[in-house]
């Protein structure tokens, strides 16, 4: 009885194997001509200043769509490995059940004796059982039976293998082609400011400044609370927070808010999760490794998957999650601030935590 695994199993293989293969050689985007995206001159200082936030709030969504992606393509690379590893034991398996058959099948025509033994060492857990174990198997007919079977089961595993792997490649493809379309977006609408931006005469960037000044002043009086500037008091401990005058923060709240002050004045960086450079929610997320409680990676998953607390409750720590569709985050320090990476072109700061349309709060660490 000589049984074959089927010449679908090479061709999986063999298919599987050249997909592999293509993922290192997938090229990058290809970026379309920019556009002039200058205003004219007399343009008011408002509409330039929209025109502005509106390109790099489209770089900041991209860069969360990037960040996804990249989470995503993480996790399924390290998978394919694992799953390739099976498919490679899988297949060994089933060849070597296929040779044991063919050598079984010979043996029989032949009319000899086919010992169990060589199964039995291919199977056992505990090969220096072997001997014994093979001692105790029946003649040639009922290990025939063993190794038809067996090799039913090697099969039928390779082709789950096979099957896995191949959806799992498929996935990361998708993830690499999100990704490279993310980060194609997020140059063109950074290229697209920093053109704007650089065509601006000296009394228009003061005049900018001004007005993201008055912003944030005003920005101030929209938190809701009792503080003394509109914010709600603060629950912690006592003595000198880190906006100064506040209530100090302990345990892995307080390291979280330390480490992400240490950042001040480091770049915003797109994608990055420091040391150097951070995008909001690399900062947020690696602040909160830092104090001994892992997060996820985007702000969106922070968002979904940590502890939401009413806004009135919020304390130093917690996350300040932006806009309808979680696109930024920082993280409240206390005194109506946060300290946040706000967009490229940027250094991290700190900011008055009603500057931005808030979604919610989140708690991490319980």
């Amino acid at each position: 009885m000589n049984v074959s695994p089927g010449s679908r199993h090479l061709r999986s293989w063999v298919a599987l194997t050249v997909l592999v293969g293509t993922i290192t050689l997938i090229s990058g985007p290809s970026y379309a001509a920019p556009s002039d995206p200058k205003p004219a001159d007399g343009t008011p200082l408002e509409q330039i200043h929209s025109q502005l936030d509106g390109l790099y709030r489209e770089a900041e969504v991209a860069t969360e769509a990037y960040d996804g992606a990249n989470e995503k393509a993480t996790e399924q690379s390290k998978r394919l490995t694992s799953l390739q590893s099976d498919l490679a034991r899988a297949k060994g398996r089933a060849d070597a059940l296929h040779g044991l058959a063919g050598a079984a099948a010979r043996a029989q025509y032949r009319g000899d004796y086919f010992s169990s033994a060589g199964l039995q060492l291919l199977l056992s857990d505990h090969p220096e059982n072997a001997l014994a174990d093979a001692a105790r198997a029946d003649r040639t007919r009922a290990t025939l039976q063993l190794i038809y079977e067996n090799q039913k089961s090697a099969s039928t595993e390779l082709d789950r293998q096979t099957e896995a792997a191949a959806k799992n490649l498929s996935d990361l493809k998708k993830s690499l082609a999100d990704k490279a379309g993310a980060k194609e977006k997020i140059q063109n609408k950074i290229a697209d400011a920093e053109r704007i931006e650089a065509g601006l005469k000296a009394e228009q960037v003061n005049g900018l400044a001004q007005l993201e000044k008055q912003k944030a002043d005003d920005a101030k009086s929209k938190w809701p609370g009792s503080g003394s500037n509109g914010a709600p008091a603060d629950k912690g401990g006592t003595g000198n927070g880190p906006s100064g005058g506040g209530p100090a923060v302990s345990g892995s709240a307080g390291q979280a808010v330390s480490f992400a002050m240490a950042q001040i004045g480091k770049p915003y960086g797109w994608g990055d999760t420091g040391p150097s450079s951070y995008d909001c929610s690399g900062l947020t997320s690696v602040a909160w490794a830092h104090a001994g409680h892992p997060i996820p990676r985007t702000s969106q998953a922070q968002w979904q998957g940590l502890r939401r607390v009413s806004l009135s409750s919020a304390q130093p720590g917690d996350l300040i999650i932006y806009f309808s569709d979680a696109t930024h985050v920082g993280m409240y320090i206390g005194g109506g601030q946060i300290v946040h990476a706000p967009r490229p072109g940027r250094t991290i700061t700190t900011a008055p935590a009603a500057s931005m349309p808030i979604l919610g709060v989140v708690r991490p660490g319980g």
